[in-house]
């Protein structure tokens, strides 16, 4: 298992990166899945939507794009995260920025072990699955 946390353009966020490693691990567990290879990104709005014009031709901002290079037993993926559109989405749900955060990092280990959230009823599922995941969470998993 390897899984590296990077930044483009901001600061890391003060997460315990061991406690979300193990965390990681424990949730693709849960799903059947080990985990190799995962990068995280953490970046701002301007370096998402450049990722995503070129790698998907999309031309909007968005929370995270996954890159997913598993095969069927192990998760492996880029997972490019935009702080400014975590926070953005935090402030208009009305929840804490750093659940929201927890949930989008781990909202893309869930594509990788195969959930999808695109189509009729799936984004229910999603939901549901990410709860279960943050239920695992351990203790104490942002830096002081």
């Amino acid at each position: 298992m390897e899984v590296n946390f990077m930044t483009e353009g901001v600061e890391m966020p003060r997460i315990d990166q061991a406690k979300i490693s193990a965390w990681i691990e424990a949730v693709a567990r849960n799903h059947g899945r080990a985990v190799g290879a995962l990068t995280y990104v953490f970046c701002d709005d301007e370096y998402i939507l450049a990722t995503n014009k070129q790698f998907l031709q999309h031309d909007y901002y968005t929370d995270i794009i996954t890159f997913d290079y598993s095969n069927s037993h192990r998760i492996a993926g880029d997972m490019v995260i935009s702080l400014d559109t975590v926070r953005s989405n935090a402030e208009q749900l009305g929840v804490d920025y750093d659940g929201e955060l927890l949930r989008v990092i781990i909202h893309g280990v869930l594509h990788l072990c195969g959930i999808n959230d695109k189509g009729p009823g799936e984004r229910e599922i999603m939901e549901q699955h990410e709860n279960e995941a943050l239920a695992l969470l351990p203790e104490n998993v942002f830096e002081k």
